[in-house]
């Protein structure tokens, strides 16, 4: 069964169900801490129920599914209807795996430190010259990513982190995930160092790499349930492209940026016959 969506309102995912039905898409309902589940049980009608399901958010409303519901509700269904959506704390909790949860609290805890005045810069930072890219200090490829300079950078970019990570570590593994992760910092850090030289930080590069895989698969394989709305992409380039223009008023990683995109986008590519665990 391939997962539609999941709401907070149980009654509305009952009557969605109940309208799809009359339509012979034949679908099935769990429920979790997280909310109620839609399942597709027919992978032929995917397309048709998709396009559904955007109708259905656009108007959730409308006396159609009110009426699909008297004629063909189900007296046995066992969706506790008094059950809303769980608390902030555990809704995040639910979507990360814990992969993409050591990673939040490495940023977090190595900010806290820089801000009472621990040196960790130098310590983490990119490799200072190209006659160095050879040494034992091989971690310097990928730790400039846990390096963040604001709260606004460290908040933008663990938010992106928590909602594309934890899709693809929910449905892929912590595996995959973690190859994400130390591609999608190693080739851009190196891209960024090549352009700018080695002060710089953040994990907007891998950001951006599981921004550009998510969009792939979604794209690519609608049936491995990657999300990724057309507006928040289009957001995300925009700020891509605005970044490159020096439009933002600050020092942005833009090769970091562009380079770990294209590396999300391949490793998409690569993988759009894989399915999801």
């Amino acid at each position: 069964m391939i997962q539609l969506l999941v709401l907070g309102d149980a009654r509305m995912a009952q009557a969605l169900v109940d309208y799809l039905t009359t339509l012979g898409i034949a679908c099935e309902l769990t429920q979790s801490e997280l909310g109620v589940s839609v399942w597709l049980a027919d992978e032929q009608r995917l397309a048709q129920a998709q396009l559904e399901v955007k109708r259905f958010l656009s108007e959730p409303n409308h006396p159609r599914y009110l009426e699909a519901s008297w004629q063909s509700g189900r007296a046995d269904a066992r969706i506790d209807y008094s059950k809303g959506m769980a608390d902030p704390v555990t809704d995040f909790l639910h979507h990360a795996g814990p992969l993409t949860l050591l990673v939040i609290v490495a940023c977090l805890a190595i900010y806290a430190l820089q801000a009472i005045g621990l040196p960790l810069f130098d310590l983490l930072a990119f490799h200072p010259t190209l006659a160095q890219f050879g040494d034992w200090q091989a971690w310097r490829y990928v730790t400039p990513a846990f390096i963040h300079f604001s709260v606004l950078h460290l908040v933008f970019n663990l938010l992106w982190w928590w909602y594309l990570g934890g899709q693809i570590e929910q449905r892929l593994g912590s595996g995959k995930l973690l190859i994400l992760l130390l591609v999608g910092a190693a080739l851009p850090n190196i891209a960024e160092f090549l352009v700018s030289g080695p002060r710089f930080g953040g994990l907007s590069g891998v950001v951006y790499a599981l921004l550009g895989y998510c969009w792939v698969r979604g794209r690519l394989q609608p049936a491995s349930g990657f999300t990724l709305p057309p507006a928040l992409m289009g957001f995300m380039l925009f700020w891509l492209a605005l970044g490159f223009f020096d439009l933002l008023g600050t020092s942005v990683a833009n090769m970091a940026h562009l380079m770990g995109l294209l590396v999300g986008l391949l490793q998409g590519w690569l993988d759009r016959h894989h399915k999801p665990v």
